[in-house]
This record gives structure tokens, C-alpha cells and sequence, in this order.
């Protein structure tokens, strides 16, 4: 648990890098000027700047940073998880609202369409090529190249 003096001294230096950031100066120079890392003075910035644009929930927004590769939720689920997270902290956010978030940080809400492994063309043709060569040796049939 963090001690009030201590909290309050955080506050204090947080108020101080902000007002720092709003005079114009850069994240490096602030960095240099509080000895802190420059991401945690640009995060601290940032996070002041959506609460005075009223995005009280800034912290509980996925990043951008995760990679398009990794597998992601539906976007219906994950609206609805982050609403019921929210809930229980007796903050009500409107599902438009939760959705449009998700979409500026490119959480989408698709999925593949469903197809076939092999087209009925293809199935044809591999069904004659089979039939044309059932009679063939197995010599032939070590040089056939079978791919799914």
C-alpha cells in the first residue's frame, strides 16, 4: 500500500512533468530534467492529456503495439469483457463508445471466411488423375508429388 506523503509527493512530480510537457518542452529534455526515462514521461503526459479530454479510461485500452499475427478476440467478446471490467468499477461506458475505442487501435471484429480445403474442380481432377493411374508401378507413385 502507498503511503499518503509518498503518493502525494508522486502527484506532486507528476504535476511538475506535466507542466513541464504543456510549457513545450520535449519528452528527452523532461527526461534529462527529472532523470526518468522518456516513455514514462511521454506515457504520464499522454495519460493527463486523455483525462482532460475526458478518456477516464485510458489505462484499460489495449495497446497498438500487439502484432497483427497473434491472435486476437472478436471484437463483440472483447467490448463486452472490457464492459464488464468496467462495471466492476461502477464505471458505465456505452457499447458504441467501447467499440469505437477498439477500432482507433485496430481491434476489428472479423474473421476468415469459411471455404473449402480443395475447390469441387480440384477434386475432380484429382479423382480422374487417380483413376487414370491406379495400374501404375510404385516407382511412379514415389515421383508423384501429393500436396494437400
Amino acid at each position: 500500500m502507498v503511503r499518503s506523503k509518498e503518493l502525494s509527493e508522486a502527484l506532486a512530480l507528476r504535476k511538475k512533468i506535466v507542466a513541464a510537457y504543456e510549457s513545450g518542452k520535449g519528452f528527452k529534455k523532461i527526461s534529462k530534467e527529472f532523470d526518468i526515462s522518456h516513455s514514462t514521461i511521454q506515457e504520464n503526459c499522454l495519460q493527463v492529456e486523455d483525462i482532460q479530454n475526458n478518456c477516464h479510461h485510458a489505462q484499460v485500452w489495449p495497446s497498438k503495439q500487439s502484432s497483427h499475427t497473434e491472435s486476437r478476440p472478436q471484437d463483440a467478446k472483447m467490448h463486452r469483457d472490457l464492459q464488464q471490467a468496467l462495471a466492476t468499477v461502477d464505471v458505465k461506458v456505452h457499447d458504441s463508445t467501447i467499440r469505437k475505442r477498439l477500432h482507433k487501435f485496430d481491434f476489428h471484429g472479423r474473421c476468415a471466411r469459411r471455404k473449402p480445403l480443395l475447390s469441387k474442380k480440384n477434386i475432380k481432377a484429382r479423382l480422374k488423375f487417380a483413376r487414370e493411374n491406379i495400374d501404375k508401378d510404385q516407382v511412379f507413385w514415389n515421383n508423384v508429388h501429393l500436396d494437400r
